[in-house]
C-alpha cells in the first residue's frame, strides 16, 4: 500500500474530518491551529489519528508548540519524521 502524502492539505483534512478542530472558515496551511482550539486534550486525539492514518507515532518529547503551530508545520515535521523512520 503506498504511503499517504503528507501535504499541509492532508493535515487540515485529518483535523476537520476527525472534528479535531472545527472551523466556519476553510483552515489555511499556516493557521494558528491553538488560536482555532488546538488544546491537551485535541493534541491527544490528533496524535492517535496521525498514527491511524499516517502510521506513525509521535513521542510526547516531540510535541511542541512550534511543530503543532499550523497544518503546514505538523506536516514539515511528520515528513521529515518519516524520511528518517525510512
Amino acid at each position: 500500500m503506498p504511503e499517504v502524502p503528507i501535504s499541509p492539505a492532508a493535515v487540515i483534512e485529518l483535523l476537520t474530518s476527525e472534528q479535531i478542530i472545527e472551523s466556519h472558515e476553510p483552515i489555511a496551511p499556516e493557521a494558528d491551529l491553538f488560536s482555532m482550539g488546538l488544546d491537551s486534550m485535541a493534541m491527544m486525539q490528533l496524535l492517535l489519528h496521525i498514527e491511524m492514518r499516517f502510521g506513525l507515532a509521535v513521542s510526547p518529547a516531540e510535541m511542541t508548540r512550534e511543530r503543532f503551530a499550523s497544518p503546514a508545520a505538523l506536516a514539515a515535521f511528520l515528513e521529515e519524521k518519516r524520511l528518517q523512520a525510512s
